[in-house]
């Protein structure tokens, strides 16, 4: 019975150890893909002439590579990101907006939110934290000047006379810029953007 017994648990791990290392594999390969995305996402902004400061002199910056609508569900919006704090990935932001704000019916888009100081970064990655109703983001497209957007009331943005271009400025401590994905520009509302954050393991071992 002993031998019967060490038989089928040798066969178990046999067949177990080889299903382990092949979802460790799989996991491994959605980390890169997603490390690229993100990677991709923020060199497509920085192309972008107005982004270009805040890369340069803000505090930390969340990127969303994609947004779109029916990824939280039939009738919202949403997508996944990651948040950097003076640079360094710092933790995972997930984004849900129950009322949609996209244009062109419901087109995906990448989005960016700058923090212009520590006060900024931890008033985002406070858990529930929400845009309010006089929240706007700044609409980019990469053609010939990577010229910005204002479309809608209350927009962030100013226009520069020498250059023509759309200056986005920061709002109680935040600049949100979006980039359509295919190229196209069109209007974003921020209102009732809703967003979690869960730190990397490393950050949560230091607050500990």
């Amino acid at each position: 019975m002993r031998v019967i017994t060490c038989m089928v648990a040798c066969f178990g791990l046999s067949i177990g150890v080889p299903a382990i290392a092949n979802d460790t594999a799989k996991a491994a390969e959605k980390r890169v893909e997603k490390a690229e995305k993100i990677d991709d996402t923020i060199e497509n902004f920085k192309k972008a002439q107005v982004a270009k400061p805040y890369f340069e002199s803000s505090y930390g910056y969340a990127v969303f590579p994609t947004i779109g609508k029916g990824a939280v569900g039939v009738g919202g919006a949403g997508g996944k990101g990651q948040v950097y704090e003076r640079g360094r990935h710092v933790g995972d932001s997930t984004m849900v907006q129950l009322s949609v704000g996209l244009q062109l019916g419901g087109q995906a888009y990448s989005q960016i939110v700058f923090f212009e100081n520590k006060a900024a970064f931890d008033e985002f990655t406070r858990e529930g934290f929400e845009f309010n109703a006089d929240a706007s983001a700044v609409a980019l497209t990469l053609g010939a000047n990577a010229a910005a957007g204002t479309k809608g009331a209350s927009a962030a943005a100013s226009t520069s006379k020498e250059s023509g271009i759309a200056v986005a400025k920061y709002n109680k401590g935040m600049a949100v810029l979006t980039l359509a994905k295919g190229g196209l520009m069109y209007e974003v509302s921020l209102a009732g953007q809703k967003y979690s954050f869960k730190p990397t393991a490393e950050r949560q071992a230091k607050k500990d």
